[in-house]
Order: C-alpha cells, then sequence, then structure tokens
C-alpha cells in the first residue's frame, strides 16, 4: 500500500480493509464488504492514480447496492470533474440514503457546478437550521471545504466564520487553501508555515506551502519546501512537479528535467512534464531531442487537454529551430479544429517563416492574424516581438513608431490595462545604439508598465534593482 499523507487512507483501519480487499480480488473470492467500504477503496485507488483498480471497486459497490449514497456520490464527483452535470444529476436521483449530509452536499455541489452559486447557498444555510448542535461545526467544515474544492474560496471564508475552534489543524490547514485560492498567497505562506513546524512530516503541508510560495514568485523558497515533501517521500508526484517547476522558472533547465522525468515515472498519462521537457530542451538548443518528446506529449495528450495547443505550439518551434519550417507550419494546421486562440496561432506561422528568412509569407500570416484579431494593438505588438526576436531590430523599431502612433490613440479611453510596448521600444534603441531615444522610452516604461520593463530590460540592469528605479540607474551611469 502506497503512503498518501492522508490520515484516514494511512490509517490501520484502512489499510486493513485494504489487504482484506486485495486478498479476496487476487484469489478470485467473494467480497464481503459494504458499498461505504468498497466506495473508500475506489476513493484511494483514485487518489493514487490507479483508475482501473477504482472503477472495478465503484462498480462491484453500485452492484451489491445500487441507490447507495458512498458509490453514487463517487460517480457524481467523477461526471463533474469530466463537466457532465446532466449526468451527475441521473445519479443523484438515484440516491435512496436521503438523510445521509452527503445527500445535501451532493445537491449543492451540482448547484455550484452549474454556476447556480447562490442557490447553493441558500439551499445549504436552509440545511443547517436542521443540524443538531452537536453537528454544527462538522458541517460548517465540510460546506468550507466543498467551497474550496470548487474554487469559491470567499463562500469558504464566510461559512469558516462560523467555526467555534478555530486553532484546530484542520481549520488551520482549510484556512491556508480558502486563502491560496483567493490569491493571498503569503497568507497562506504564513498558516502552512505553522502547519509544518507542528507536522514537519507531512507531505500534504510542505507541497502547500511551496505551492504558495511558488505564487508568491519565491522560487528558491518553493524548491526547498519541495525538497522536504521529496525527502519524506521520493516518488511524491506533488513534490516532484513543485521542484520541477520551481527549477524551470529560475532557468535551470537542466536540473528541472530530470524532476519533470521522475514527476513523468510516476504519473505516465500526464502530457504536461512533457511539455515542459520540450520547452527545457528548446531553451538548451536541443530541437531534435525536443521534437521526439513533444511528438510523445501530443501521443500522450487526449484531446480536449487544455495543454494541447502549447504542445502544438512547442513542437512547431523545435521543427523550426531544427530548420524544418514546412514541418512546423503543417503542425500549426492541427489547431484549426481546436478551441484556442486563432489569431495567436497565425502569429507564430509568421514567426516560423521570419526565422526561416521567408519575409513575403511571415507577412501574409501576419495580415491574416491582424484581418481576424479583436484586438489589433495587441495583435501588432506580437507581430512586432517576432520581428525582434528574429533579430530584424530595424524593422522592429520602425513598425513600434507606427504602433505608437495608432495605438495610442486607439487606447487613450481604455484605462483597465497599462500602456505596453515602450519598454521592448527602449530594448531595440539601445540595441540600435540611438541612446537618446532609449532614454526617453525606458522613462516612459518605467513609468506606465514596470512589469514589462522587467521582463525586456533587467538583464541590462542590477539583479536587485526594482524596475522603477532603472532610469534613475542609467542617468546616474551617465553623469559619472
Amino acid at each position: 500500500m502506497k503512503k498518501t499523507d492522508d490520515e484516514y487512507f494511512d490509517s490501520k483501519e484502512f489499510q486493513d480493509l485494504l489487504e482484506a480487499y486485495e486478498h479476496s480480488v487476487n484469489a478470485g473470492e467473494p467480497v464481503f464488504m459494504d458499498a461505504e467500504e468498497l466506495s473508500d477503496i475506489a476513493d484511494y485507488y483514485q487518489f493514487i492514480g490507479q483508475a482501473d483498480e477504482a472503477e472495478e471497486a465503484i462498480n462491484l459497490a453500485l452492484s451489491l447496492a445500487p441507490g447507495a449514497i458512498a458509490p453514487l456520490t463517487y460517480r457524481i464527483h467523477q461526471a463533474l470533474y469530466e463537466g457532465d452535470v446532466d449526468k451527475a444529476r441521473e445519479y443523484y436521483d438515484q440516491i435512496i440514503e436521503t438523510d445521509d449530509p452527503d445527500y445535501i452536499y451532493d445537491r449543492a455541489e451540482i448547484l455550484i457546478a452549474e454556476g447556480r452559486i447562490d442557490d447553493a447557498d441558500n439551499y445549504l444555510r436552509e440545511q443547517f437550521k436542521q443540524v443538531p448542535p452537536d453537528e454544527y461545526q462538522n458541517y460548517v467544515m465540510d460546506v468550507a471545504n466543498i467551497y474550496t474544492d470548487n474554487g469559491q474560496p470567499q463562500k469558504a471564508m464566510e461559512w469558516m466564520a462560523r467555526v467555534r475552534h478555530q486553532q484546530s489543524l484542520d481549520f488551520k490547514e482549510l484556512m491556508g487553501r480558502a486563502l491560496f485560492g483567493m490569491g493571498k498567497y503569503k497568507d497562506s505562506e504564513r498558516i502552512f508555515n505553522e502547519l509544518v513546524d507542528n507536522d514537519p512530516f507531512s507531505i500534504r503541508y510542505w507541497n502547500a506551502l511551496a505551492s504558495a510560495q511558488f505564487m508568491s514568485e519565491d522560487y528558491q523558497q518553493a524548491i526547498q519546501s519541495s525538497e522536504y515533501a521529496i525527502a519524506i517521500n521520493p516518488k511524491d508526484p506533488d513534490g516532484l512537479i513543485a521542484k520541477a517547476n520551481g527549477l524551470f522558472r529560475l532557468n535551470n533547465y537542466e536540473e528541472a528535467m530530470k524532476y519533470f522525468r521522475r514527476y513523468s515515472e510516476q504519473v505516465p498519462d500526464d502530457e504536461f512534464p512533457l511539455l515542459y521537457e520540450g520547452i527545457c530542451l528548446l531553451n538548451t538548443n536541443r530541437p531534435k531531442e525536443a521534437i521526439d518528446i513533444l511528438k510523445k506529449a501530443v501521443d500522450t495528450a487526449p484531446a480536449d487537454s487544455p495543454s494541447l495547443t502549447d504542445i502544438y505550439q512547442e513542437l512547431a518551434f523545435a521543427y523550426s529551430e531544427n530548420g524544418q519550417c514546412d514541418e512546423a507550419i503543417r503542425v500549426l494546421n492541427k489547431t484549426k479544429d481546436i478551441d484556442c486562440d486563432h489569431v495567436q496561432m497565425e502569429i507564430v506561422k509568421g514567426h516560423v517563416m521570419l526565422t526561416a528568412g521567408k519575409t513575403a509569407e511571415a507577412e501574409a500570416y501576419f495580415r491574416t492574424a491582424i484581418s481576424q484579431s479583436d484586438d489589433e494593438c495587441d495583435t501588432w505588438l506580437h507581430i512586432i516581438l517576432s520581428f525582434y526576436d528574429n533579430h530584424y531590430v530595424e524593422a522592429a523599431y520602425t513598425l513600434f513608431k507606427k504602433y505608437f502612433t495608432y495605438c495610442e490613440k486607439v487606447k487613450e479611453h481604455q484605462d483597465d490595462e497599462a500602456p505596453r510596448g515602450y519598454a521592448y521600444m527602449a530594448l531595440c534603441c539601445y540595441e540600435l545604439k540611438y541612446y537618446g531615444e532609449f532614454l526617453d522610452y525606458l522613462k516612459k516604461a518605467c513609468e506606465v508598465n514596470p512589469e514589462e520593463c522587467h521582463q525586456a530590460l533587467a538583464h541590462l540592469f542590477p539583479q536587485d534593482l526594482e524596475p522603477e528605479g532603472y532610469y534613475e540607474y542609467i542617468k546616474k551611469k551617465i553623469n559619472r
């Protein structure tokens, strides 16, 4: 049995139950267990990634007790995960144990999945009136968990305010998860730091801490936290992928690849690590190897994978870097039937052609992108950056001049987004040695979009210098 860092699954009670079940199955003997026990076993198999074994256990549970709530709740969660709300309702209607608390929770989760958040909350509040006082705490925590699991952390926080004993580990963990869901990563990090101090052998706490640190862009600390999880269990998938992601963000591509590969050994059906291994190979100038890995990612990804477009795009880049621009275009054409940003795909095709030195073909793709775009300025910016990335710096400079003239007028009444492009124009001027203009655009970039300034120009400045200080730093250098 695999250690899961789940209190129940790792308990002797469940270990004995699982051992008895597996003995009966392996020996071809009848399984003498109730539907709830079999559902727990299915949950365990699903938790550790053994889908076939989970399916076998849940089918047995439903055959023994067709209207039992535990296996039908499993099916409801499965249907909701797959986005099939109608199927979830069909399973819900089959439940005969309507006095079980899960009957309430299942209905609420279906309402949330339908986007009826207020209806779900009103229903849960009404049901709360019927809960005996000695069960208040459990009910409130269960509801808060449901909201957190379903991407409604603010609702979770509202319910958690009803909890009386707010120093319990379960409450703190739930609070940490809710804060994470609200984007309050530093607050979440603080809570999970407390939890790992209390239980330094909890893989779950270490991985949650690593996630909060990663989202705060504290990649070195995220790596360190993931290393504690890996030290406890060297095969822990969450720890391995957390360390891989942290190393990737620090541009340590060689080390990142090792951990993407180790993760793939534990979760071979996941295309995500293959995609990022391919990107690492591209960033280390190994396009041939990248092609092989990214082709494997295509074969691994299901047809509805949200990563499929990215895989095709990176595979196209790999072919392009390997001098196979026709093959790159063929791969990008596969995205035509995928629900993705088709304007972006036309820009990538143009980029591939620029890399191959085929400027006329590139411009044809860029014109198509502009004609299909709902945001011409954003599309123009990506096209200009493609010219810059392909070392057409003078062309990028000229296009930026036209871009600013047109897009400043278009966007002058749109306050929802910081003006873009000035930092990259400053970079063009710097490379072309137009130092006067470089200073002008640098000053503008620092004022209106420090984030873009950091992305484009950080390599020209000391690592610990904030973008807002770039212009003054250069001015002082000039004066000296």
